[in-house]
């Protein structure tokens, strides 16, 4: 279990990287905009060959999640339902949002 949002992208690109599989066929660019002490922004990029995870605003982001420290660690622990945080705006997505749908293959 993370206990920072740096270990969770940290953890992120260790897992894709070990079963890539998982998120071959979804071809995008994903923008994390996290906010909070502990914030930052991240991008995961699943166009390439292989994952890739980076600190930073990606260059064209395909889907964009906005979320603060405390509900994405919520949401990695399992004790905030994704789809509960979505409906009650905890998370805000902007972009493709068929994409948004297979965020549980990248944060899972």
């Amino acid at each position: 279990m993370a206990s920072s949002v740096n270990e969770v992208f940290e953890n992120m690109a260790t897992k894709m990287a070990a079963d890539p599989s998982k998120v071959e066929n979804i071809n995008a660019v994903y923008q994390f905009n996290v906010t909070g002490d502990d914030g930052g922004e991240w991008h995961v990029d699943l166009t390439g060959d292989a994952p890739a995870v980076a600190s930073g605003p990606a260059e064209s982001a395909n889907c964009t999640v906005t979320v603060t420290d405390e509900d994405l660690l919520a949401i990695i622990d399992g004790s905030l339902n994704p789809q509960m945080a979505f409906m009650t705006g905890k998370v805000k997505i902007s972009g493709d949002m068929s994409l948004a749908m297979k965020l549980g293959k990248i944060l899972g």
